[in-house]
Formats: structure tokens, C-alpha cells, sequence
């Protein structure tokens, strides 16, 4: 397949990006439809593609996330660099991987005429995946779990307020254990990582909730757990 689908006389480099969100009590990611031949068939991949002669790789995976699912402006770290010589059908494809986090309520998806569909999948029910992009996606979750460990970036995953029930959720989403409440705020408060918005939560089936937000939406390295 590789030989009669090859169009690459040289190596050449590609970013990818794995954007990552929680819905619906889940850690879930973002993908799009393929069309392409061999991946016509319901396969489903992370957006990027190749890097222009005249732009950074980090621009590039920039401009693939704007182009390919409207998504910008969010948290972008550079992930690995994925290089086994058969990995793209196509001939010697580079990938340097990204991954992202984003708020859930802050995407108005759309794609491409070139790909099928842009859709979030849960991490545990992820479809069928085109070139090696299952393991730049589990390379993506394993950084994200490892990350929320020394530093504040969950911040880039919450609303702009959140109560602290939404705060350990999202980490025991993340982790895939449960946390305990009482020893998860001492020790988020002891780093100075929340501020109160002097808001309440109303609505829900509980009582009311204090609204909190982080003190720094950069990234820090904090130790959290």
C-alpha cells in the first residue's frame, strides 16, 4: 500500500494536534472524518497536516486547528516528535504532535469540504484512528494526567467560573480515581491557585455553591497532588 500510494521523494514534516475537552463527565477528544483512500472507511483522525516552506511548526499546527476545526486561540503545547519510517502511507511523514485543552463551552466546531465530518469522542471509546494517531493520543492523555500533578493546568480545561466540585471532578475525570475532598482543597488553597469571584451557583439539586476562578490563566508549575 505504502509503494503505490507514495508521493513523497523526501521526508517532510507534519504537526497534529490533539485537542482535549470534558463533556458530559468524560475526558474526550477531537477528530475528524477522513476521505481519503486507504482511510475512506470510517476512519477518523486528530487534525493537522503538512508544515508550509515559510512557517514555524508552531504556527503550523495554528493554522491546521483554525482550518480544519475552527478551534483557536487555546492552550498549545508541543507534544513528541513521531518518526517511524513507516507510519504515512504516503511516503516519509514527520509528525510533530501538539495537544490542547479547551473549555467545552467554548468551540463552534466545523471542518473542511476535504474531511467528512469534526465530532468529540470520549477517550475510552475512541473510532477507528488513521496512521499511528492512537498512540500520539494516548502519548497526549498520558502528558495531560502527569501535568496535573505539578502544575495549573486545568485552568485551560474549566470555565471562566467553576465551583470546586467542578474543580476535583474534572481532576478525577482526568486521573480516572477518586480524590479526597477534604485533603484536595487544602492543598489547592495552600498554593494560592483560586480566587473567590464573591458569586453563588444557584439551580442545581444541591445548595448553593461559592463560584471560584483561577488567580493565573498562564502556566505555572504548582504542585497539586
Amino acid at each position: 500500500m505504502a509503494k503505490t500510494l507514495k508521493k513523497y521523494n523526501y521526508a517532510v514534516i507534519a504537526t497534529d494536534i490533539v485537542i482535549l475537552t470534558i463533556i458530559k463527565q468524560k475526558l474526550q477528544v477531537l477528530l475528524i472524518k477522513m476521505k481519503k483512500v486507504p482511510y475512506s472507511n470510517n476512519f477518523w483522525a486528530a487534525p493537522g497536516g503538512l508544515v508550509k516552506p515559510d512557517e514555524s511548526v508552531d504556527n503550523a499546527a495554528k493554522r491546521q486547528l483554525a482550518q480544519k476545526t475552527g478551534v483557536k486561540n487555546i492552550y498549545l503545547e508541543q507534544l513528541y516528535t513521531f518518526g517511524d519510517v513507516n507510519r504515512d502511507p504516503f511516503g516519509r511523514v514527520v509528525s510533530v504532535a501538539y495537544f490542547a485543552l479547551i473549555p467545552s463551552d467554548n468551540v463552534n466546531l466545523k471542518t473542511t469540504k476535504d474531511y467528512g465530518d469534526v465530532q468529540w469522542f470520549p477517550m475510552d471509546s475512541l473510532p477507528k484512528l488513521a496512521y499511528d494517531h492512537k498512540k500520539i493520543i494516548e502519548k497526549a492523555n498520558n502528558r495531560l494526567q502527569k501535568k496535573l500533578e505539578y502544575s495549573n493546568i486545568a485552568y485551560s480545561l474549566l470555565p471562566k467560573e467553576f465551583t470546586l466540585t467542578q474543580l476535583q471532578r474534572s481532576y478525577e475525570i482526568i486521573l480516572k480515581r477518586r480524590l479526597d475532598k477534604r485533603n484536595f482543597r487544602k492543598k489547592i488553597f495552600s498554593v494560592n491557585l483560586l480566587k473567590k469571584t464573591n458569586k453563588i451557583q444557584r439551580g442545581s439539586a444541591n445548595r448553593p455553591a461559592a463560584l471560584y476562578e483561577f488567580s493565573k490563566k498562564t502556566a505555572q508549575m504548582v504542585s497539586i497532588l
